[in-house]
């Protein structure tokens, strides 16, 4: 009889994942620098061409430019877009919930990060709804060590949402379909991440394996729709959204974000 052998979360050598923590940190680069624009009267274009010249003179190369079409090198989403949004004409107002996913290549390897801010001062229920996505994030990573599985990480980030819904005094929708990713020498890998679901399932993470962690609330509903230009996602009920990601390794040592931000 032939043992099943076991599945894991794909993992990366030591060397790997400072390649990969290289890509990362240009990413969180760019976020910075894009978040330093992103001022009431500044179009989402403005912000795509800040971020592919960010990118392209640290030496890499804008991950999402031209993956399967996409035409920015940055996803800008705005208060009921939720992901992929494509830069262009709209302009920032003041009190926007503004929403920056980037993606960079570095010699052959990829990061990917994600995080939401407001364009001035945001209504409570906006930096509610913000800091919630952002615990949550933070839960997540928590849960990428040895010895659990995707869906444990998946769950973190449920019952952490939950847990922020009792503090916040405010129900929080968790996009449904939407989720994180394994990642590496491609930017999107197999296994896809839950944002939410029972524990115990799935993969099993071991010393070097690598997730996008990216958590997607609103102040509404679940439930999503996507725009005429085949990739913008907003909710269907027009409330705000928040989604915050990191890329992330399971060490030794715990886990390690790849896609790190200049200290403020």
């Amino acid at each position: 009889m032939r043992l099943r052998k076991r599945k894991v979360v794909p993992f990366r050598t030591p060397g790997e994942l400072d390649a990969m923590a290289a890509a990362g940190a240009i990413v969180g680069a760019t976020l910075v620098a894009v978040r330093d624009a992103a001022k009431p009267g500044v179009s989402t274009k403005e912000l795509d061409e800040l971020a592919e010249t960010t990118i392209r003179e640290a030496g890499a190369v804008p991950s999402f430019l031209g993956y399967h079409g996409f035409t920015g090198s940055i996803c800008a989403s705005i208060n009921e877009e939720v992901v992929h949004g494509i830069p262009g004409s709209r302009v920032i107002q003041a009190g926007d919930l503004v929403s920056i996913d980037c993606g960079a290549i570095l010699d052959g390897w990829h990061g990917d990060s994600a995080w939401s801010f407001g364009a001035g001062e945001l209504s409570e229920a906006d930096r509610d709804l913000n800091e919630a996505a952002r615990l949550t994030l933070d839960a997540g990573i928590a849960a990428m060590v040895e010895g659990n599985r995707l869906t444990d990480v998946s769950h973190a980030l449920e019952t952490r949402t939950r847990e922020l819904e009792r503090e916040h005094g405010r129900a929080y929708g968790i996009v449904d379909g939407y989720g994180g990713h394994a990642i590496g020498n491609e930017m999107h890998l197999d296994p896809f991440l839950p944002n939410e679901g029972a524990p115990g399932k799935g993969p099993h993470l071991v010393v070097g394996s690598v997730l996008a962690i990216e958590p997607m609330l609103t102040l509404g509903t679940v439930d999503t729709e996507i725009l005429d230009d085949e990739w913008t996602v907003v909710t269907a009920d027009g409330s705000r959204a928040s989604h915050w990601e990191h890329t992330v390794a399971v060490t030794d040592s715990g886990p390690r974000i790849l896609t790190v931000r200049p200290p403020e």
